[in-house]
């Protein structure tokens, strides 16, 4: 049988969420006629509060904390970060920047034994599964999951594969390779799967290559691309900064783009439109995907059931880095 939450109380007693959230945690903002109406209707239903939530009931941070493990020189260079913030909206967040999955767990331990916060957002799902046992609240940012207890809040990567791939074979490209980076907020298994799947669709040889986890590796990966036996006429970048180093290495090479080879970048930012030619870019909906995870978190401590939510669909903004493949 269904757990009774927030909504079924709401529901019963005629009143909104807040409220409802108000009188069973003792805070001012209703009556008191309403609270012990909302009390009772709780008792019946059979209502109680997760053990998350109840571990929080003590006093909540009012605060949602994320933890990057992420080389501090990407995570200056990338503009991510400020999209995201757009949409939390008044939720404050607390970030911490760790060096590897082992320091990322640490820190969400000792803010739970700290109460430093009330939940999690997770950059990715690498240490989902371990989230429910910690007792915190958290939602991954990218997915979908399949992990019980920690839902996800994602954008739809086989969208923007497709409709990326489909205008570079319109322009008669059939060679692609995709520069792969850490890319914010993105399940990079997902990813790859969604680029190969749209690839072999349209009947176009596509490869990926790695750079690892530096900014540093980008122009030297694109490069030994870019001058193998057969070289890509088009290059799809994970990130803006790994489509800025395309543009620089094939300035390197002699190459015109784009003449020689065409460039677009999967995450769109103000870098894409500063650089000359402008990157043509993925725009995804950053604030969007903020504000609807804060309201995630919100909810998990709350006690609400919470499920995999699919962001707006990403779409394809060209600009002059892209052009009809070479003869």
């Amino acid at each position: 049988m269904k757990r009774p939450t927030i909504t079924d109380i709401a529901r019963e007693a005629g009143v909104s969420k807040g409220a409802v959230s108000y009188a069973l945690n003792g805070r001012p903002g209703v009556s008191e006629a309403t609270r012990q109406r909302i009390t009772e209707i709780a008792r019946e239903l059979g209502w109680a509060p997760s053990s998350t939530a109840r571990a929080l009931s003590g006093g909540r941070a009012g605060a949602i904390g994320l933890v990057l493990d992420r080389p501090p020189d990407v995570l200056g260079a990338e503009p991510f970060l400020t999209a995201l913030l757009e949409g939390l909206g008044p939720a404050s967040l607390l970030l911490q920047v760790v060096p590897d999955l082992d320091a990322e767990l640490a820190v969400h331990r000792r803010w739970r034994g700290e109460r430093k916060v009330d939940g999690v957002l997770l950059a990715g799902p690498g240490c989902a599964a371990e989230l429910p046992g910690i007792g915190l609240p958290a939602v991954v940012l990218g997915g979908p999951l399949d992990h019980p207890g920690v839902p996800s809040v994602w954008v739809d990567d086989g969208v923007a594969a497709a409709e990326m791939l489909e205008y570079l074979a319109a322009l008669g490209h059939r060679r692609v390779v995709r520069i792969a980076g850490q890319a914010a907020f993105a399940h990079p298994r997902a990813r790859a799967e969604a680029f190969t799947a749209a690839a072999g669709r349209l009947g176009l040889s596509a490869g990926t290559v790695h750079t690892g986890r530096t900014a540093e590796a980008g122009p030297g990966v694109t490069q030994r691309v870019l001058t193998g036996p057969r070289p890509p006429t088009a290059l799809v970048c994970d990130t803006d900064v790994l489509a800025v180093a395309a543009l620089a290495a094939a300035r390197e090479l002699g190459l015109a783009v784009p003449g020689d080879v065409s460039v677009v970048s999967w995450e769109d930012s103000p870098l894409c439109r500063l650089v000359r030619p402008a990157l043509s870019a993925v725009r995804r909906p950053l604030a969007e995907l903020g504000s609807l995870a804060a309201a995630m978190v919100r909810d998990l401590v709350a006690g609400e059931e919470v499920t995999d939510v699919c962001a707006s669909r990403p779409r394809l903004v060209t600009r002059g880095s892209t052009g009809p493949a070479r003869s």
